[in-house]
């Protein structure tokens, strides 16, 4: 899938750089409470909380405001229902993990979490081919981020986490695709996407908004 072309959606202050620590023993928990299994809830017990880094703290802001992104989006098709059973069906639940991994990285960021963008999905929501090509696009996208930076985690119990969550959206871009009616693994091996490429996708979207709204007569900027 070609990708239009990231790169500064900071003008609410969603992806300014976050200073203070955060517990990775608070990240473990709430995964493991957003449904993140066994292994996830073996993670947190073995390890006693203490302060991430500050490179830490960083990817996880960038991971949250893409999974706030996915989030508001699969959030407000399902208010909508303006979708097809299977799209529906696909919306709820690739919705309620992406909630939990924003309750996730939330809950262990605390005070330095960034702040919840505000969204304008120009109607992609309202038309179920939109919504699927879209969807692709996002999880695609999402599992390319992840695959960047997950190596560059420091401590090692977060890159654990980070890879259970990698592991979760290759699944939802596989489902997206299918329902798209497009292969599921296109190739043997997949790239990833550094950061400013992918903010400069993101920002091309123009999903984020000073003013929050959804309008099926604008034309979408984003449709994979």
């Amino acid at each position: 899938m070609n990708l239009p072309p990231l790169a500064h959606i900071d003008e609410d202050g969603a992806i300014r750089e976050a200073e203070g620590r955060i517990s990775r023993h608070g990240l473990l928990r709430a995964a493991a409470l957003g449904g993140g299994g066994a292994t996830v809830i073996a993670l947190g017990k073995a390890r006693a909380a203490h302060g991430a880094s500050k490179r830490d703290v960083d990817i996880l802001n960038y991971a949250l405001t893409l999974e706030y992104l996915q989030a508001a989006f699969y959030t407000e098709s399902e208010r909508l229902q303006k979708l097809g059973p299977k799209a529906a069906s696909a919306a709820r639940t690739v919705g309620a993990v992406e909630r939990a991994h924003v309750a996730a990285f939330r809950g262990a960021l605390g005070t330095a979490a960034v702040a919840r963008p505000r969204f304008n999905f120009k109607g992609v929501t309202e038309d179920e081919r939109r919504f699927l090509k879209t969807a692709v696009a996002f999880e695609d996208l999402a599992v390319a981020a992840y695959k960047a930076q997950a190596p560059k985690l420091e401590d090692r119990s977060l890159l654990a986490v980070a890879v259970s969550i990698h592991s979760v959206e290759a699944r939802h871009a596989a489902w997206m695709r299918h329902l798209f009616g497009i292969r599921p693994a296109a190739s043997a091996f997949d790239e990833p996407i550094e950061k400013p490429e992918i903010l400069r996708i993101v920002r091309s979207t123009r999903f984020i908004t000073a003013t929050p709204a959804t309008s099926a007569q604008e034309s979408p900027e984003f449709t994979g």
